[in-house]
Parts: structure tokens; C-alpha cells; sequence
């Protein structure tokens, strides 16, 4: 199955939810399941979106499943990486990561799971979290900062790129498995084949800039895709303006 949703249906969908780390109140919306989830690996894919508030603080912690994580508006830092649109973060499961600190005028982050699971955060510090540790490749994995084309560049496009996201680090660390993330960039009408969806466990693809046409939909900027590991493949075509889309691949075992 390919599941679609269009951006900007989730903006207008962001409510009001409260930090479960700082009481705080910021904002949410979800592109695929249940926000949280504390019940055994469910299929289907589990996103959100959330807007953070300006000047917030999440503690530091970690889920028990592995996700991407898009930083697609404001700034902020990740511990002492300086995050600005557009960023990346790959983190397996069981895996620490923060604090995270939104700046003056906010910070958005989208997390992408391909599958709802034990999804709660764990904070560190707190009594009990070491008990819900588990091993893992304990990655925890920001891209730089990923430019993106203006408006004319990326329409007038003749060709197709791919260009890779985490392979120098895969390759440096002696990691040998599927997870890849890709940013492609199209011009207008332009097509190329997506990753093999067998090749791993389950694929997002993320409209950074421009848009995609998929399945007859014109999917604008902030859009995503998920494809099952089970589909027998995909293309990936840009709209009228040409796409920069990201491709996150997760691994076929992460448990």
C-alpha cells in the first residue's frame, strides 16, 4: 500500500497538545496514526508534526522505536547541533537524543516511524528509564544543513539527482545495512524510479520544495508518502515547478 497525505491538510490540522516532557504547551498534528502509543508493533506507518513554542525546552529522552526526523522551519539546537531548514536526523531505537531547543521564533520537527509501536518518550534522569533501555546501533545521526533550490533553478531542471544523506557516515562507522535517505531533485515533469520498497523496511518520501504527482494527486510542499515494504515499486514524478523530495529509507530490522 501506498499511503498519501497532502501538507497542507496537516497545518490546517495543528492543535494545541501539551509537552509531555515540560507541560508546555505547543502544537500537533498527525500525518499517519496515533500520536503516541505505548502497545506492541502495529503495520501502517506513525507521523507527526509538531510546532514548538518559542524559547521551549524538550528534555532529553528516546522512544522504543527508530525514526527519521524532518526540521523543515525555525531554528533551534539538538544538544550542540545548530538546526536550520532543512536538516535531518536518523536515531535508532532506544537511542538518546536531546535536549532540544527551539529558538526565538520557534522550531518545527516531523517525526517519521514506519510503524506505530512503543512510541512514548522515555526521559532520561527520570526513575525507571534505564530499566526500558535496549540494545541497538545507537545512532543518532543530523545531516547538515540541506539547501534548497529557488524557484526558477529547480523548475528549469533538465535532469535528476540523488544525492546521499548518511552513506559517508554508514561507511565511516562500518554500518552494513538498509537504512538510506536521499534528497532528489526534479525539474518540472521530470520522473525517476523510487528506491526498490522490498530493498528495506518501508519508505518515506517528503515534499521539501515544489511538488509531486503521485497516483493522479498533486502533493504540495510539506507532503508525505509512505510506501510499504510489500509494494512492487514507485515513481517519483515532480509538478509544473519541479520537486525536491526527501527519500528516507528505514532498515529492514531494527528491533
Amino acid at each position: 500500500m501506498i499511503h498519501t497525505r497532502n501538507g497542507s491538510e496537516v497545518l490546517d490540522a495543528l492543535r494545541p497538545v501539551a509537552s509531555r516532557g515540560t507541560g508546555v504547551e505547543h502544537w500537533g498534528a498527525s500525518y499517519f496514526g496515533p500520536r503516541y502509543s505505548s502497545e506492541g508493533l502495529a503495520p501502517g506507518p506513525q507521523s507527526l508534526m509538531t510546532q514548538m513554542c518559542a524559547n521551549e525546552t524538550i528534555l532529553p529522552h528516546f522512544h522504543g522505536v527508530a525514526q527519521f526526523q524532518i526540521f523543515p522551519a525555525g531554528a533551534g539546537m539538538l544538544a550542540r547541533t545548530e538546526l536550520r531548514p532543512l536538516m535531518l536526523q536518523y536515531k535508532d531505537h532506544h537511542t538518546g537524543y536531546g535536549p532540544l531547543v527551539a529558538g526565538p521564533h520557534g522550531l518545527t520537527f516531523i517525526s517519521l516511524r514506519n510503524r506505530t509501536g512503543d512510541s512514548h518518550p522515555v526521559y532520561i534522569g527520570r526513575p525507571g528509564y534505564r530499566e526500558k533501555l535496549r540494545p541497538g546501533k545507537r545512532r543518532n545521526w543530523v545531516t547538515p544543513h540541506i539547501p534548497l533550490s529557488t524557484r526558477p533553478v529547480l523548475q528549469y531542471r533538465t535532469d535528476v539527482t540523488w544525492e546521499a544523506l548518511y552513506e559517508a557516515r554508514k561507511i565511516d562507522a562500518g554500518i552494513d545495512d538498509e537504512m538510506a535517505a536521499y534528497l532528489v531533485r526534479l525539474g518540472a515533469g521530470l520522473s525517476t524510479q523510487g528506491l526498490d520498497p522490498k530493498a528495506g523496511g518501508g519508505c518515506y518520501l517528503f515534499v521539501a520544495n515544489g511538488s509531486l504527482v503521485l497516483g493522479g494527486q498533486s502533493l504540495p510542499e510539506w507532503s508525505m508518502v509512505f510506501v510499504d515494504p510489500t509494494e512492487a515499486g514507485y515513481e517519483i514524478t515532480a509538478g509544473p515547478l519541479g520537486a525536491e523530495v526527501l527519500v528516507m529509507q528505514f532498515p529492514k530490522d531494527d528491533d
